[in-house]
C-alpha cells in the first residue's frame, strides 16, 4: 500500500511528532507508515484522514500488481 501522508502532513508544516500526537501513535509509527513498512488499521486510517482533512481514498492507494480484484 502507497501513501501521501508524508506530502499532506508537510503542506501542514507538521513534524512527525505533531501527527503522531494528534492520532495517539508513537511517532515511530508516523515514519513507518510514511516508508510504507506499516499498514494502519482502519481506526487509525480513519483518525489521520480526519487530522490531515483528507478523504483515505485521497491518502491511501493499492499498489499495482498483476493480480486483478
Amino acid at each position: 500500500m502507497k501513501n501521501t501522508i508524508k506530502v499532506e502532513r508537510a503542506k501542514k508544516n507538521w513534524t512527525q511528532a505533531d501527527l503522531a500526537e494528534m492520532v495517539g501513535v508513537s511517532r515511530q509509527t508516523i515514519i513507518s507508515l510514511e516508508k510504507g513498512s506499516y499498514n494502519p488499521s482502519l481506526e487509525l486510517a480513519f483518525k489521520i484522514s480526519k487530522v490531515l482533512k483528507a478523504s483515505i481514498d485521497d491518502l491511501f492507494r493499492m499498489e499495482e500488481d498483476d493480480e486483478t480484484i
